[in-house]
C-alpha cells in the first residue's frame, strides 16, 4: 500500500527546516548506501554529525508521529532511520531496494518526506515499481509518501534547481503489508460508520474485529 500524506509539516516549520540546511553540511550519500546501491547513488546528505542534525531528526519524527494518516496505516514502532538528502542538477538515484535492516532493526516502511515545492526544481520524481508498472511522485513541500521498502524505486535526474527530501525507514509493529492494509481498511470504515451514525452495533463489532486482529498479528 502506497499513500500520500497531506501537510506532515507545516509552513512555519518548513520555513525552519530549510533555513537550518541551507548553512549545513553535506556529504556524498554513498557513504550511507549498501555495496550495491552505492553504483547508483548519487546525491548528497546532511552530515551525520552535524551540530543540526539530532534535533531536525526529531522534528521530523514527530511531526510523522502526530499525523493520524500516519499511525493508522504504519502502525510504527520505530522510525531508526532518517537522512536529509539533496539533489543538484545532475544528480539522481538509480533503481534500488532498501536494505532489510538499517542500525539492527526491520526496514517494512520506507518514507520520503518533501521539503521544498516541486516548482523549485525540474525532474526529481520518486518512481516506485509495483505489479502494474512504475508509478512516479513528486509532492508539494510538506508533504510525504510511505511505501513498502520491499519495492524497487529510483529518483530521476534532477535537470533543473535543487531537489531537498527527508527520507527514513520505519518498522512496523505490523510486519505484513497485507496485514496492514486489512487493519487500515477495518478502522477506515469504522471511523466512516461513527461519524455518520455514531457508535452503533455495527462499529462495535469492526472495532472488535479491528482490535482482535492487531492483537493477533502485532509484533
Amino acid at each position: 500500500m502506497i499513500l500520500t500524506l497531506d501537510q506532515v509539516l507545516t509552513a512555519d516549520e518548513l520555513t525552519e527546516i530549510t533555513h537550518i540546511l541551507a548553512s549545513a553540511e553535506f556529504v556524498d550519500g554513498k557513504t550511507t548506501a549498501g555495496w550495491h546501491a552505492k553504483l547508483v547513488k548519487h546525491n548528497t546528505q546532511l552530515h551525520s554529525k552535524a551540530d543540526c542534525s539530532t534535533d531536525l531528526r526529531e522534528r521530523i519524527k514527530a511531526a510523522l508521529l502526530r499525523h493520524p494518516l500516519f499511525k493508522v496505516a504504519v502502525q510504527p514502532r520505530s522510525i531508526h532511520t532518517l537522512l536529509f538528502s539533496r539533489y543538484q542538477v545532475g544528480m539522481s538515484y538509480g533503481d534500488h531496494v532498501d536494505n532489510a535492516f538499517m542500525g539492527g532493526s526491520r526496514s517494512d516502511i520506507s518514507f520520503t518526506l518533501f521539503l521544498n515545492s516541486p516548482a523549485d526544481y525540474e525532474g526529481g520524481e520518486l518512481c516506485v515499481e509495483l505489479a502494474d508498472g512504475v508509478h512516479t511522485y513528486k509532492l508539494e513541500a510538506g508533504s510525504a509518501i510511505v511505501y513498502p521498502s520491499s519495492t524497487i524505486h529510483s529518483v530521476e535526474t534532477v535537470t533543473t534547481g535543487t531537489r531537498l527530501v527527508a527520507v527514513g525507514w520505519v518498522q512496523s509493529r505490523v510486519r505484513d503489508p497485507q496485514k496492514r492494509e486489512i487493519l487500515f481498511d477495518l478502522d477506515t470504515a469504522r471511523r466512516s460508520l461513527f461519524a455518520t451514525q455514531g457508535k452503533t452495533p455495527e462499529f462495535d463489532l469492526i472495532s472488535k474485529s479491528h482490535a482482535n486482529l492487531l492483537r493477533q498479528w502485532a509484533e
